[in-house]
C-alpha cells in the first residue's frame, strides 16, 4: 500500500533547469496554478457537458444516432489518442508554448462548434477540440511538477486531482443549466460557446504568468519524438477507444471485437519496441524508469478503477433520471451537484486530515464508494426518487471517489523527477481517459442490456437496471479497495 511521500527542502521553483523566468512577467506559483487548472477544468468539462445537450443537438441538426455518438465521442477519441504525443511535444518545444497553442486551438474549435450548421461540421470541430486538449492538458501537470517543490507540489497536485475528477460531474451540471436556459434562443450552442470568453482570458493571462521556456535547457533534455512509438501507441489507443465509444450504439458487431483484439496485439508490440529502444540507448516514448517508479503501477490500476466507477456511475444515472424518471436536462444536471461539490471539497482538504489516517485513505475511499453506489441503487429501487437519502448517497460517492483518486495521484507524482514530468503526465492522463471510456462502455452496456431484457413500467424497469449496474460498480470499487494488498505483502 502506498504511503505519503516524504519531502524535504528543495530549491526554489524558479531554479528548475527547464524553466526560466521571463523578464517583466509575474511568475508567482498561485497565479500559474489558477491559470493551468482553469484550462484543465474547461477542457474536462467538454468531455461530459455535451451529454445532456445531445437530445437538443439531435433534434435541431437532424442527427442520426451514429452522428450524435460521434459528436459526443469524437472529442474523446482525439483527446485519448494524442495525449502522449502532446506530452512529448511539450518536452521538445516548451511547455508554455505548447500549452498556449493547445489552448488557442481548443478555444477556436469551441467557437466553430458553437457556430456549426450541420453534424459533419460539428463532428470535425469536435475532433479539433480534442486535439487542442491533448496539446494543452499534459503541460498542466508538467508545469506543476517543474514549478512547485516539496509540500507546495503535493498541495498543487491535490488541487490538480480535485479538478481532474470534478470536471465530469460539473460538466453534466453546467450542460443542464445552459441547455435549460436557452440563452437568446441558441439552444445547445452555449455548451460550446461558453469556452470562448474563458479561453480568451486564459490566453491573455497565461502569457503573463506562465514561466518562459529555457531553449538551451530544452535542447539539452530533448529526447526526440520517437515516431515509430507514437504510431504504434496511437494506433493501439485508436483501435481500443473507437469500439468502446461506438460499440453500444452499433450493437457490438464483429469489427468492434476485432478492433479490441488488434489493440491488445499492437500494445504488446509497442511494449517490445520501447523496451528494445531503451536497451539500445534510444529515447522511448515513455521512459522505463517512469513505469518502474515506486507506486506507479499500483497508481495506474487504482486511477483506472476510480475513473471507470466515476464515469459508469454518471452515465448510468443520467440514463435513469432522464429516461426512467423523466427529469429535465436542468434537473438531471443538478442531480450531480452533491457528488461534484463533495468531491472537490474532500480532494482539496484530505492532506490536512490526521497523519494517522493518511495510509488508509485510498482503500477507505474505495470502500465508501462501494457502499455509496450500492446505496444509490437501493434507494432508487422500484422507480422511487429517493428523497433526502439519495443525496446523502450521492455525497458519499463524491467523498469516496475523492479519497480513492486524489491521494493516489498525488502520491504517485509527488516524487517524480522534473525531467520525467511529461512522461508521467501523458501516462496518467491517458489512463484517466481510458478508465472513463471503460466505465461508460462496460457499465453503460450492462445498464442498457438489462433495461432491454426487463419488462414492466418504464421507471420500475430502469430502476432495476440501475440497481444491477450499481452493484457491479460497487464490486469494482471493492477491487480497488484491496488492490494494494498484493504489493504490500511483497
Amino acid at each position: 500500500m502506498t504511503t505519503t511521500p516524504r519531502t524535504g527542502p528543495t530549491p526554489a521553483p524558479t531554479s528548475s533547469p527547464a524553466i526560466s523566468k521571463a523578464p517583466g512577467t509575474d511568475n508567482g506559483p498561485r497565479p500559474l496554478l489558477a491559470v493551468v487548472l482553469a484550462a484543465q477544468f474547461m477542457a474536462l468539462l467538454d468531455v461530459f457537458i455535451v451529454n445532456v445537450a445531445a437530445p437538443t443537438i439531435g433534434t435541431e441538426l437532424h442527427a442520426s444516432g451514429a452522428d450524435l455518438q460521434l459528436v459526443i465521442a469524437g472529442y474523446t477519441i482525439a483527446y485519448s489518442v494524442l495525449l502522449i504525443t502532446g506530452a512529448r511535444l511539450g518536452d521538445l518545444l516548451g511547455h508554455r508554448r505548447v500549452h498556449l497553442a493547445g489552448l488557442a486551438l481548443f478555444t477556436t474549435a469551441s467557437l466553430a462548434c458553437g457556430l456549426a450548421q450541420g453534424t459533419g461540421e460539428l463532428i470535425a470541430f469536435r475532433l479539433v477540440q480534442g486535439a487542442g486538449s491533448a496539446l494543452m492538458i499534459p503541460q498542466v501537470l508538467s508545469l506543476i511538477q517543474r514549478t512547485f517543490t516539496g509540500e507546495a507540489r503535493a498541495r498543487a497536485l491535490g488541487a490538480y486531482a480535485a479538478v481532474l475528477a470534478t470536471g465530469a460531474a460539473a460538466g453534466q451540471v453546467l450542460g443542464g443549466v445552459l441547455v435549460a436556459a436557452d440563452l437568446f434562443g441558441t439552444g445547445w450552442r452555449p455548451v460550446f460557446l461558453v469556452n470562448v470568453p474563458v479561453g480568451a482570458v486564459l490566453l491573455v493571462v497565461g502569457r503573463r504568468v506562465l514561466p518562459g521556456d529555457d531553449a538551451a535547457a530544452r535542447r539539452e533534455g530533448a529526447r526526440g519524438l520517437d515516431l515509430p512509438g507514437l504510431v504504434l501507441l496511437g494506433a493501439a489507443v485508436s483501435l481500443f477507444t473507437v469500439p468502446l465509444v461506438l460499440g453500444q450504439e452499433e450493437g457490438w458487431p464483429v469489427w468492434t471485437w476485432l478492433s479490441l483484439a488488434a489493440a491488445v496485439a499492437l500494445f504488446g508490440l509497442f511494449c517490445v519496441f520501447e523496451t528494445r529502444l531503451a536497451r539500445r540507448g534510444g529515447a522511448p516514448l515513455i521512459a522505463p524508469r517512469v513505469l518502474r517508479h515506486p507506486g506507479m503501477g499500483l497508481a495506474v490500476v487504482r486511477i483506472a478503477a476510480a475513473m471507470a466507477v466515476n464515469a459508469g456511475f454518471l452515465f448510468a444515472l443520467t440514463l435513469h433520471v432522464q429516461g426512467g424518471l423523466g427529469y429535465s436536462a436542468l434537473r438531471a444536471g443538478l442531480t450531480f451537484a452533491p457528488t461534484a461539490v463533495v468531491f472537490g471539497l474532500v480532494g482539496l482538504t484530505w492532506r490536512a486530515w490526521p497523519a494517522s489516517w493518511q495510509h488508509a485513505l485510498t482503500p477507505a475511499g474505495f470502500a465508501l464508494t462501494a457502499l455509496s453506489v450500492a446505496a444509490v441503487g437501493l434507494v432508487l429501487q422500484g422507480g422511487d426518487r429517493g428523497g433526502a437519502l439519495v443525496y446523502v448517497a450521492y455525497a458519499g460517492v463524491g467523498s469516496g471517489l475523492a479519497l480513492a483518486f486524489s491521494p493516489t495521484l498525488t502520491r504517485a507524482l509527488a516524487t517524480v523527477r522534473p525531467e520525467d514530468a511529461a512522461d508521467a503526465s501523458g501516462l496518467l492522463a491517458t489512463v484517466t481517459q481510458i478508465g472513463q471510456l471503460l466505465g461508460v462502455a462496460v457499465f453503460g452496456t450492462l445498464f442498457l442490456n438489462r433495461l432491454e431484457s426487463l419488462g414492466g413500467p418504464e421507471a420500475y424497469t430502469s430502476a432495476e437496471a440501475l440497481l444491477m449496474c450499481m452493484f457491479a460498480l460497487a464490486a469494482t470499487a471493492a477491487v480497488g479497495a484491496v488492490s494494494g494488498l498484493v504489493r504490500r505483502r511483497r
